[in-house]
């Protein structure tokens, strides 16, 4: 009998069905970790598909009616799709890559290949729509259904609280990961194992739920604009989704990026951020990846831990002052926001603010507003200030905001918007519309950091934030490097 290597703490049981040993095949049903390698859910296919002896098929789908589907987002996930196809053809997994062509025209799939199926397999992602997209499966589906939670170093969970301060979860994490370091999903999941073949799905799937042909996978203008999505949110030009395109940006940071990372990702002329989190956020990326190529550039082993739960920010890995400054990112600040979603199914609500910041954002919610913007203005990057407006046309040119500027962005979005709840709803609007990696546990993070979250109250009190951290476009624009900024993303730069 196989043993399976996912650690149990990740793996997650969505119903109460049992494994059926007489299935004609073990199903992966790829829908956040779009991955091929250090992939924790793949892994656990591939142990079962072992166990078992029956072959392995990967549904990868995607559907037309998600909110905010675009050309920029569909043609994101597609580029890793098409490498998936490439990557799997003529292996001893079966891949089908579906995309669907009108709203509801997938249903049933997912249905129809379960009924097949010993065992299903999806990943574990607490945010946007997956999580209620899962439980729904489950409840239908008539076989086990298993979610696995590839998301970060620490499994989601490990912790039985949700986290108000960061400062809090880091201690968490100084407490715990050192136990989960050595469990590491296989970065190869793939290799090394003789699996059962399917030669293919039966025709009844295949007609009604055709694999998408290589001119939809590469992303074609004429068939994107065929697919009842928005197309007024264009593809990125210069931006690939996919491994490949994640593997290039990863070099990148290491080559030429993490020396500066700690003193200059604040500066948006120095470019020394990452840009990792949409390949994060797409799931083409694992931070499990991220996180050993980082510290095998650094020379690292566990035994370099300084020990201690204190909750310092540096210092804990026994790593450069760089990399400590990025590992804080990727780990402290980016898990506690799955932290934050796993436990909380409000974590997108107003409400689901401190109360703290609520009260003080009440009593200062009929101040006079400097300026009062609408979400068409804002939008089109048409508000009285040059370092707002440059942000904002780089987040619908490129899809990203250099990440400082980010927070600005958002703390000039309340103090210019009617109230407090509108602030948050156009927050999450722009930034889900076109930013590669919003609709995600770590953008949710940032944008309700705005309002106080993962944060405390600071004095003296001001207009409109009360005691919510205040930040100004012109403290912003005296203290960074940012000539060379404003002038790519000034007034003469197209929205598109």
């Amino acid at each position: 009998m196989t043993s399976h290597s996912v650690p149990a703490l990740r793996v997650r049981r969505i119903n109460d069905a049992a494994l059926r040993p007489d299935g004609a095949y073990v199903l992966y049903w790829m829908i956040a970790s779009r991955r091929l390698d250090w992939n924790f859910s793949l892994q656990r296919a591939v142990d079962h598909a072992r166990e078992l002896g029956k072959p392995l098929v990967i549904l990868e789908a995607l559907r037309i009616g998600y909110p905010w589907a675009s050309d920029r987002l569909h043609r994101f996930v597609l580029d890793g799709m098409a490498e998936h196809r490439a990557r799997l053809e003529g292996s001893q997994v079966l891949y089908h890559p579906y995309v669907e062509p009108e709203a509801g025209a997938g249903s049933g799939l997912l249905e129809t290949l379960a009924a097949r199926a010993a065992v299903v397999v999806t990943d574990d992602y607490p945010a946007f729509f997956l999580p209620r997209m899962v439980a729904a499966a489950g409840k239908k589906l008539g076989v086990r259904l298993e979610a696995v939670d590839g998301n970060g170093l620490l499994p989601m969970a490990s912790a039985d609280r949700t986290f108000a301060r960061a400062f809090d979860f880091r201690r968490h994490l100084q407490r715990e990961l050192p136990k989960h370091l050595g469990d590491l999903p296989k970065a190869h999941p793939l290799l090394g194992h003789s699996l059962e073949r399917l030669g293919s799905l039966p025709k009844e799937v295949l007609e009604r739920w055709p694999a998408a042909d290589a001119e939809l996978l590469a992303g074609s203008p004429a068939r994107l604009a065929e697919l009842p999505i928005d197309h007024s949110v264009p593809v990125v030009d210069g931006t690939r989704g996919g491994a490949k395109a994640a593997g290039a940006v990863l070099e990148r940071f290491l080559e030429e990026r993490l020396e500066r990372y700690g003193d200059g990702r604040n500066h948006p002329d120095e470019d020394a951020a990452s840009e990792l989190s949409p390949y994060l956020h797409f799931g083409h990326l694992a931070a499990h990846e991220v996180f050993t190529a980082v510290l095998e550039r650094e020379g690292w082993t566990p035994e370099k831990i300084h020990g201690g739960t204190g909750g310092a920010r540096s210092g804990w890995w026994g790593a450069s002052e760089a990399a400590e400054s990025f590992l804080d990112e990727l780990i402290t600040w980016r898990e506690v926001g799955f932290n934050m979603c796993s436990r909380e199914p409000g974590y997108d609500r107003y409400e689901s603010l401190p109360e703290w910041a609520q009260e003080t954002l009440a009593e200062h919610a009929g101040d006079p507003r400097p300026e009062v913007y609408s979400l068409d203005e804002f939008d089109r990057a048409a508000t009285h200030d040059e370092v707002w407006n440059a942000a904002q046309r780089q987040l619908r040119g490129e899809g990203k905001i250099h990440n400082y500027l980010r927070m600005v962005w958002g703390k000039k979005i309340l103090h210019w918007s009617a109230s407090p709840r509108e602030a948050l709803d156009i927050m999450i609007e722009l930034n889900n519309r076109y930013a590669l990696d919003g609709r995600d546990p770590n953008s949710y993070s940032g944008i309700f950091w705005v309002l106080g979250r993962y944060d405390r109250a600071w004095g003296p009190e001001r207009e409109v934030f009360g005691k919510i951290r205040y930040m100004s476009c012109d403290n912003t624009r005296r203290k960074l490097h940012m000539e060379r900024y404003l002038e790519r993303y000034g007034p003469q730069a197209s929205l598109f």
